[in-house]
């Protein structure tokens, strides 16, 4: 009779001594049962790919409880880095709904008037630091690439960059309550965005 033979029986008779005490162990700890038979295939499955401990190993009920515990354990780790991340996505979009529940319950409808938008928007980008406000007009409306900018104004692109994010952060936080009717009108939004910002830039 071959090797190969001989470790296939000698396999054989492991797997069935050891399976259903090893399945039984995985599912106390991982719970459901179809994750408990993976993983003890695994184990098997690793077991016969190293199968010189079929001949050597001299402990393999502790080869095989050592293996299978760290199976279950990666398995939990996984799992709970999974679990973790989706509760922190849930958790995410849960405050996404709340602020957009209560930026909507917020809102004040006496704001729909076109003139009372345009001279909010006008104000917000007053309100601007001169040096932002211009950055933020040669990029947005005159639609200048921030690289042209920085040579255009002899200053390096991360200053762009940075003026730009204080713009959008400071339009941001004056616009919020507007936010709702802003969405609903996009185009005549940006429609105000062009009037508005001539108008500064003619000032």
């Amino acid at each position: 009779m071959s090797n190969t033979i001989k470790n296939r029986i000698e396999f054989e008779n492991i797997y069935v001594a050891h399976y259903s005490r090893m399945k039984r162990f995985a599912q106390e700890y991982v719970i459901r049962e179809e994750d408990a038979e993976n993983i003890v295939q695994d184990v098997f499955l690793d077991l016969w790919e190293q199968n010189f401990l079929l001949l050597t190993h001299t402990n393999l009920f502790a080869y095989l409880f050592t293996t299978l515990k760290n199976r279950c354990i990666d398995f939990l780790r996984h799992k709970t880095i999974v679990q973790n991340t989706a509760q922190k996505l849930q958790d995410d979009y849960t405050k996404a709904l709340q602020i957009k529940f209560q930026s909507l319950e917020a809102f004040d409808e006496q704001l729909f008037s076109e003139p009372d938008i345009e001279t909010v928007i006008q104000n917000a980008i007053e309100s601007l630091p001169e040096r932002c406000r211009e950055i933020f007009v040669l990029n947005k409306i005159e639609g200048k690439k921030q690289k042209d900018i920085a040579q255009e104004l002899n200053i390096s692109i991360n200053t762009v960059e940075n003026q730009m994010a204080i713009a959008y952060k400071k339009l941001k936080e004056i616009l919020k309550d507007y936010i709702p009717l802003l969405i609903f009108c996009l185009f005549n939004f940006f429609y105000f965005f062009l009037v508005v910002f001539s108008r500064s830039i003619v000032n």
